[in-house]
């Protein structure tokens, strides 16, 4: 048993251990999105781990286990003031759960025990982006309380200078 374990919160099934992420989870985030984007990103997922790990700000990232193994994690962080917001806000930018365990309740676990967190730190706002046509993600995430942003994102396709996509 480790140590580092942490509420799952109200709610969140019991069988399910949410704790801090730790530099060992590395195979296990980059193999559980793996089955889910169809690809590895390891790459991309080193670099946010050592993020995670090496910043001096305030470590927000969690894994949960199920019999001991781990099923499920999200990568979090706080910023202190982007594109125009002067307020700190904590940002969601990925989570995890292993294809096989949907609906086990990893995913609530995990943003149960982030809410606890950020307001613990006295951070009222979470935000997160989704793509659109993800609807299981989008479906998971309103289920959780999330709700559209009075923001637009915006992308510019820097070789046309037009919307991507756009002729």
């Amino acid at each position: 048993m480790r140590d580092d374990r942490l509420d799952a919160g109200p709610g969140a099934d019991p069988a399910v251990v949410v704790r801090s992420l730790a530099p060992e989870d590395e195979e296990a985030v980059i193999a559980i999105d793996a089955r889910h984007t169809g690809r590895r990103r390891d790459e991309f997922f080193r670099q946010k781990l050592r993020q995670a790990f090496t910043d001096t700000g305030i470590a927000l990232s969690l894994a949960a286990e199920l019999d001991g193994r781990t099923v499920g994690f999200l990568l979090a962080r706080v910023y202190y003031g982007e594109f125009g917001i002067t307020e700190r806000t904590a940002v969601l930018d990925v989570i995890g759960v292993h294809p096989d365990l949907l609906g086990h309740h990893v995913g609530a676990a995990l943003l149960a025990q982030l809410r606890t967190n950020l307001r613990g730190l006295g951070l009222r706002t979470l935000q997160t982006e989704v793509a659109w046509e993800n609807l299981g993600l989008l479906a998971f995430l309103h289920r959780e309380g999330f709700t559209p942003a009075a923001r637009l994102c915006l992308d510019l396709d820097l070789d046309t200078g037009s919307a991507p996509g756009a002729k």
